[in-house]
Parts: C-alpha cells; sequence; structure tokens
C-alpha cells in the first residue's frame, strides 16, 4: 500500500526500529526489494535519486514504483532522495511523491534553514511532509568519513522549529559510497539529537556502516536508514555474473532482481523491521 512519508515514519517511532531506505533505479531493483518487503512483512521507503528527475529518469521509473507500493500489502512510501532545487522536488511531486527530501547542506545555516522551510511550506500545502540534512555528508571515496564535524543539538533545535521538516538527517560519521576505512558513528551525539527534537532521524551513508554501529544508532533513535551504493553493488555484480548467452532479458535479469531481494532482506532485519506488518 502506498503511504506517506509521515505514516511511515511513525511506525517506526511507534515501533523504536528504523525504516530502510532503498534507492532504486529501475524496475528490477524495484522488484527486488518489493519481494523483500512482502517477504519479511516489512514496511519500506522506496527512493529515486534528485539526478534521475533532473535527467528525466523518474519520469518511467515513478510509475514502476507507484504500481509497485499500490500492489504491496505493506506499507511503502515514494521518497525523493537529495533533492537538489525546486525543480526536481516539484517534478517528483507530479509523479506521486509521497514524501520529498530537500538538501541544502551546502549551505549555511541560515540559508540551509531559509530554503528547507520553502519547500516545506510549498509541500505541506499538499499535505507532503519532508526530510532536510543538517551537517552536508559528503562522499567516502573524497576520504569524507573522517569528518567530525557533527551536527550540534543546538543547530538541530532552531532547524527543526523553524524549518517544520517530518525527518532530519543529521552528520555523525557517515558518508555516501564505500568507505575506505569502516566509519565510528557519534552514537551520544545521536541520542542527544533524538531526546531533544520532534523530527525523525535520518542516517545517510548506511552502505558499509558495521552492523553492531546500525544497531546501536537505532537504539540511540535513528528511524530511517538509506542504503544506495549497497544494493547497486547487489544489483550489478549479478548482472556482470551472468551468461550472455541468455538473450531473454526478464529472464537475464532474474538472477539481479534475487540478489537485490537478498540484500534487501539482510537490511530489513538489520534494522529490526521485519514482521512489523500483520
Amino acid at each position: 500500500m502506498l503511504v506517506s512519508f509521515k505514516e511511515i515514519l511513525d511506525i517506526a517511532e511507534k515501533g523504536e526500529f528504523a525504516i530502510p531506505a532503498f534507492n532504486v533505479y529501475n524496475m528490477e531493483t524495484v522488484m527486488g526489494v518489493i519481494k523483500a518487503a512482502e517477504e519479511m512483512r516489512a514496511p519500506i521507503i522506496l527512493q529515486n535519486y534528485s539526478r534521475l528527475f533532473t535527467n528525466g529518469e523518474g519520469y518511467y521509473c515513478a510509475p514502476i514504483i507507484i504500481a509497485a507500493a499500490e500492489k504491496a500489502t505493506v506499507p511503502v512510501c515514494f521518497h525523493l532522495d537529495h533533492g537538489a532545487s525546486e525543480v526536481e522536488v516539484m517534478r517528483a511531486v507530479r509523479s506521486g511523491a509521497t514524501g520529498i527530501m530537500i538538501d541544502k547542506s551546502t549551505l549555511s545555516l541560515e540559508e540551509n534553514v531559509a530554503e528547507t522551510k520553502r519547500i516545506a511550506d510549498l509541500c505541506n500545502a499538499i499535505g507532503i511532509k519532508i526530510e532536510g540534512e543538517l551537517g552536508h555528508i559528503g562522499a567516502a571515496s573524497n576520504g569524507d568519513e573522517a569528518s567530525t564535524d557533527y551536527t550540534t543539538v543546538e543547530d538541530a533545535v532552531k532547524y527543526v522549529e523553524e524549518t517544520g521538516v517530518a525527518a532530519l538527517a543529521i552528520m555523525v560519521g557517515t558518508a555516501h559510497g564505500r568507505y575506505k576505512k569502516a566509519p565510528k558513528l557519534a552514537i551520544d551525539r545521536i541520542a542527544e539529537i533524538h531526546k531533544a527534537v520532534d523530527a525523525a532521524l535520518v542516517l545517510h551513508g548506511g552502505s558499509g556502516v558495521p552492523d553492531e554501529e546500525i544497531k546501536a544508532a537505532i537504539k540511540a533513535g535513528i528511524r530511517k536508514i538509506n542504503f544506495g551504493t549497497d544494493l547497486c553493488y547487489a544489483f550489478l555484480d549479478k548482472v556482470f555474473e551472468s551468461s550472455r548467452e541468455n538473450v531473454g532479458i526478464d529472464l537475464f535479469m532474474k538472477d539481479a532482481v534475487a540478489s537485490v531481494k537478498d540484500f534487501a532482506i539482510e537490511k530489513i532485519k538489520l534494522l529490526g523491521a521485519d514482521n512489523k506488518v500483520e
């Protein structure tokens, strides 16, 4: 069933677990994640990265996500990940997204607040809650995983109160992509921010974070964790292994779909999202 961003966040907060948010790019990655969610009876988020709505792929991918969500017997939110601007936000909304992220984390705090609030007001007017980001979560390939410039409690409180975001991605030691060195998260900072703000906390850069760190982050208050890079590897590694003799694309892709499903099941269990739907 297709549900709103706020609905799925409320499920996570009530159950004290984290919703897995999977970045999907085509029909096969959608199929793999949905199969996993159904089997595990788990609420999930299917995300499209902002670039897909910049370049046009989102026009084709969005209807697949919506059809899969509406058919599913578990709650599924369709979310825009790292919305770059109002253009991508509006394209995602018009394509049926039920959740929106606007990422202005490279701006100053004041500019970030102002731009996020502007987008939040637009989306809230049509009943869509949004996610913002405070503290730029960079790329692991650039060595950004070493950053200890964590989001402060003071800034988080100001940001949530002035923007009204439903979810807040915070900088607590992660980065996007695959890490050169496994990160150690600022668990105490997560707990402090969770206690101080009225917004669901989000961990970006979930791929490659050690399981014990993920579990500790959830216990401290993280309610949404993003997985993008490792899902892509789960899909592509299997594609590269598949025989070129099988030219029926639907048959060729079966192993790749199964690989994505297995990856999603692993993360659903890790986040404690399994068996949360009757």
